[in-house]
């Protein structure tokens, strides 16, 4: 069985919790305490020497990085569950495209956001820059919903939904910690269609961050 070792609410895990589901793959999964400093103690530390999370373990094989995880789980597994990785070399690099865009761009933009009103206290927050970040990161959303081709961004579900999600997820994580944030107007129509349909797969609740929850 394949060992997930992972945070709550660390939304590069997210991504590969919903790629595990999607091909069906029974897993353990070590919920890892970063205020206990878990990925700094010499037995995860012996499994990743950035201690960092991702990190899976499957047989004696160890990986981490969340994007390496995911493509590995999706040619290791082929025939179980959903394809991540779908179509001809076009589809296949245009999926890898999308991606390393979630990584370059939409999550940068959502980390200037969470950083301006998670990372302050209430009395610090900045509203001139909080505003700031809000207009970059609907000009990002923007930019991406774009790319949307039918029901998702590269026609079937493939492991680029799963990389943007998590990054759309946590603005309303922002709206629900500070509710004075409105995440909804910052998300396209057609981006917010597309967020229903990867919350409405079968095993999404699965992988909600279970302190989101509470």
């Amino acid at each position: 069985m394949i060992t997930l070792y992972y945070g709550s609410g660390s939304p590069y895990a997210w991504r590969v919790q919903l790629a595990l589901e999607a091909k069906g793959l029974p897993y353990d999964r070590k919920v890892l305490s970063f205020a206990n400093q878990d990925t700094r103690k010499p037995e995860f530390v012996a499994l990743n020497p950035r201690h960092r999370v991702p990190t899976i373990v499957d047989g004696g094989f160890t990986l981490y990085e969340s994007n390496a995880i995911v493509e590995y789980l999706d040619e290791a597994y082929k025939g179980h569950g959903a394809t991540l990785f779908p179509g001809d070399a076009k589809k296949r690099a245009t999926v890898r495209r999308l991606i390393s865009e979630v990584d370059g761009y939409t999550t940068p933009a959502v980390d200037a956001v969470v950083e301006r009103l998670l990372g302050a206290k209430p009395e610090e927050r900045d509203a001139a820059k909080i505003e700031e970040a809000r207009v970059a990161m609907a000009e990002e959303l923007a930019f991406m919903a774009r790319y949307l081709e039918g029901d998702f961004l590269v026609g079937p579900l493939s492991a680029a939904d799963f990389a943007l999600f998590p990054a759309i997820g946590f603005m309303f994580r922002c709206q629900q910690r500070v509710p004075t944030f409105e995440a909804a107007p910052l998300v396209p129509a057609a981006l917010m269609a597309w967020k229903q349909r990867v919350e409405a797969l079968p095993y999404f609740d699965k992988t909600v961050p279970p302190h989101w929850q509470a």
